[in-house]
């Protein structure tokens, strides 16, 4: 739907970041993917465990493959491909639970600075709330939203069903896999200051 695939003015750029920043989250606003990949790449410190998480802007904008591929830093992800999920799925867990850095995205971003994310099995949920040392989202500005409903509506209406056909391709699954959001973790505001980045993006970007 245009309705979700549309920038918003410059003015609702800067009343989202300046409320994030109010609920302790660092902001950065930026012009485009490069700038954004830049910026991403730039709070990371070299040979530090990363985790990229499941993201179609992650992925888009290069940054997936210069953080999981360059061999500056120890990738979660190519840890977790080496190893067996049968034989040390718990070991798994607990890797993919507090790395150093989570990279990752949301799907919604409330004018009031609240972000929202869903996930099918909540594997990324946990290094977000708590479990790793600093967390950068990439969020395309076309995400933001006046409230919580209208994210809710933009994750129902919108995300869920491209991310329902990208998952069924890429896995595998049936055609009545996720018409419905799995797990959903709102973040209301950050109180380690620093901890969690967000950097808007001024260019659309994945769902």
């Amino acid at each position: 739907m245009s309705e979700w695939n549309t920038l918003p003015a410059k003015e609702i750029v800067e009343k989202t970041a300046d409320s994030l920043r109010e609920n302790g989250f660092e902001v950065f606003v930026v012009s485009g993917a490069k700038e954004a990949k830049e910026t991403a790449l730039g709070l990371i410190p070299e040979k530090s465990e990363v985790f990229v998480m499941t993201s179609v802007t992650v992925e888009s904008i290069g940054l997936a493959e210069a953080i999981d591929r360059s061999g500056l830093y120890e990738s979660v992800r190519g840890k977790l491909g080496a190893m067996d999920g049968k034989t040390q799925g718990r070991k798994m867990r607990k890797l993919g639970a507090s790395p150093d850095v989570a990279i990752g995205s949301v799907h919604a971003v409330t004018q009031s600075g609240k972000l929202l994310v869903a996930s099918l099995t909540g594997s990324q949920l946990s290094a977000y709330t708590y479990g790793a040392g600093t967390v950068v989202f990439v969020v395309s500005t076309k995400k933001i939203v006046p409230g919580l409903d209208e994210a809710w509506d933009r994750l129902v209406q919108h995300v869920v069903p491209q991310e329902s056909v990208r998952a069924r391709t890429a896995y595998g699954l049936p055609e009545s896999f996720a018409t419905y959001p799995s797990k959903v973790l709102i973040l209301n505001k950050e109180v380690q200051p620093g901890r969690v980045k967000v950097i808007l993006m001024n260019e659309d970007a994945g769902f």
